[in-house]
């Protein structure tokens, strides 16, 4: 049995602006977030690229807390999982961030939790 050539030809057509929609589609590195970053209250942020990252606010080695981040465009959503927990910081942070070689600066969009914006509102710097 014979297909219609208009058939072959909508496959055709369909196969083609597939092909054309994978070739132009936007390939994806590792998030410009991920490394270990400091600020100048000698915090470090180690952000890593399986979603998760660690916080070590006074430099000592340890990590005080710790959480899930999630970027979309130039939107990054941090979420606290456990370590130190201050008043007012069970919700999510959102912050737009800029990276500028190995110079990472944000903008807060919301945030309710006072230790995390002062802490990521300062430029950071990658270690």
């Amino acid at each position: 049995m014979k297909t219609p050539i208009s058939i072959r030809a909508l496959l055709v057509g369909l196969c083609l602006t597939v092909l054309a929609a994978c070739a132009t589609h936007p390939t994806f590195g590792p998030s410009p977030l991920v490394g270990t970053w400091t600020n100048s209250l000698g915090s470090v942020w180690m952000i890593k690229s399986d979603g998760t990252f660690d916080v070590d606010l006074n430099h000592n080695g340890e990590r005080d807390a710790w959480g899930t981040w999630r970027v979309a465009a130039d939107t990054v959503t941090l979420q606290r999982t456990g370590g130190i927990k201050p008043k007012g910081c069970d919700g999510k942070g959102v912050y737009h961030f800029k990276r500028s070689g190995d110079t990472l600066q944000f903008t807060l969009a919301s945030d309710a939790c006072k230790l995390r914006k002062k802490n990521v509102l300062l430029a950071w710097h990658r270690k």
